[in-house]
């Protein structure tokens, strides 16, 4: 008997569901409305509500949550478990609620091992379902509040989620203190030394309710524990250096990783932490982090015209000052686009906490659906610029050569759809 085929008979209820789903996953791919990755969750949970923790079926599973970066580490570290002989199962299009993850383990009935990025407000009552064997806890930061709320809120609810989850082993970066408040309690706990380039949102304890201080990588909070006791940054297990992963074995794996940024390094470390919890050996899992060359699109270079374009994703003031820092100086434009529906947030006043002035002496045009919005930042910030609300206008307007693209969701979303559109429709004329 395999590993998947372990605890998973279903009842006669959730194999009705995902019957129906996967009819309703086949239709949408079929009339072309959609990729099916959501439609079929629906669905299926619908006419079973008890349906994840049955599809779950008691294989190994982590859960990767945080606000940035996701996608980028739930895909390294599925990576990481094919490279060590698994079957996956995996969101890898990025929907993290209910929906996406039960769609996610209905495509992948026969995998060994769950690999899920979940949404922060998700992750308790998902885990409640699933038992997972590891919680992956990035980062947090400010990210639509007006969707998701004051940053302390989601601290409580992972910490809710980690306290009843006692047999999940918690991969957690010591260097967000945000995120070591909600591991602080955990009967597993291992502690990554990931990097925290935003601070902005962790200047005061959760636990405390007293300041943090800063001390090279050495952070603590000036009061006590209620219990007594320090709040300070935890010793790492594991370290992203300028060399490479620092594992506990005292030995240090080289990265050399095809995804840009610091950023990008820390996700790799925690993937190969994580990894190693699920069994498999950290060379090897580190190694298949470095294939990860793109993810649902981003940091992909596609042709568009005259023009290279490379498409960096960013969301909230954390993500963008780091999708920022991987710009190309030498580009020859840069195009920033932004809009505002809800699966953006509609309110964009963390454009001011984002440090745009850096970019003076670069061809910058705004674009999106609140490209106004922008352009006034960019005014305020004192870089020239033009303004095209239409992305592939903008990307058109910019010098021939390369264009680097920084957009949030919907508008890296619709971008990426109108430059697949326009590709199709060129092929097929030259057919």
């Amino acid at each position: 008997m395999t590993k998947s085929s372990k605890s998973r008979r279903m009842s006669p209820r959730s194999r009705i569901a995902t019957a129906a789903a996967k009819a309703a996953t086949w239709a949408s791919r079929r009339t072309g409305r959609g990729s099916g990755g959501m439609i079929g969750g629906l669905i299926a949970q619908k006419l079973d509500p008890r349906i994840l923790g049955q599809l779950g079926g008691g294989r190994p599973a982590a859960i990767i949550t945080g606000t940035n970066g996701k996608s980028t580490t739930t895909r390294m570290l599925a990576a990481a478990m094919r490279a060590a002989g698994d079957r996956v199962a995996t969101n890898e299009g990025g929907d993290n609620m209910d929906a996406g993850v039960i769609s996610a383990l209905m495509a992948s009935p026969d995998a060994d091992t769950l690999v899920l990025e979940v949404d922060e407000l998700h992750v308790a009552h998902i885990a409640a379902d699933l038992k997972p064997k590891v919680l992956l806890l990035l980062n947090l930061s400010r990210d639509q509040l007006d969707r998701v709320g004051e940053i302390n809120k989601i601290e409580g609810s992972l910490r809710a989620a980690v306290d009843a989850n006692p047999q999940a082993t918690v991969i957690a970066n010591c260097d967000d203190p945000l995120i070591a408040s909600a591991a602080w309690d955990a009967k597993n706990v291992v502690w990554v030394s990931a990097g925290g380039g935003w601070t902005n949102d962790a200047t005061s304890c959760p636990r405390t309710g007293g300041p943090i201080i800063r001390d090279g990588d050495d952070w603590y909070a000036v009061k006590e524990l209620p219990g007594g006791g320090a709040f300070r940054r935890p010793a790492p297990a594991w370290t992203i250096t300028g060399d490479g992963i620092a594992t506990p074995y005292r030995t240090t794996i080289p990265l050399d990783l095809t995804l840009p940024g610091a950023a990008n390094r820390g996700n790799a470390t925690l993937a190969t932490a994580a990894a190693v919890e699920l069994g498999a050996e950290a060379t090897v899992a580190a190694t298949a982090t470095e294939g990860v060359d793109n993810v649902a699109g981003r940091y992909s270079t596609v042709r568009v015209g005259d023009h290279e374009v490379r498409m960096l994703l960013a969301k909230n003031p954390a993500g963008w000052q780091e999708a920022l820092s991987m710009v190309d100086r030498d580009a020859d434009g840069v195009v920033i686009a932004v809009n505002g529906h809800v699966a953006d947030g509609e309110d964009l006043s963390w454009l001011w906490d984002v440090v745009f002035e850096n970019f003076g002496g670069m061809s910058v045009m705004a674009s999106g659906e609140r490209g106004t919005d922008l352009a006034v930042r960019l005014l305020y910030a004192g870089i020239e610029h033009g303004l095209l609300h239409d992305p592939l206008e903008a990307i058109a307007a910019c010098p021939p050569g390369r264009v680097e693209v920084l957009a949030n969701y919907t508008a890296f979303r619709d971008l990426k759809k109108a430059i697949e559109r326009r590709a199709a429709a060129s092929e097929s004329e030259r057919s």
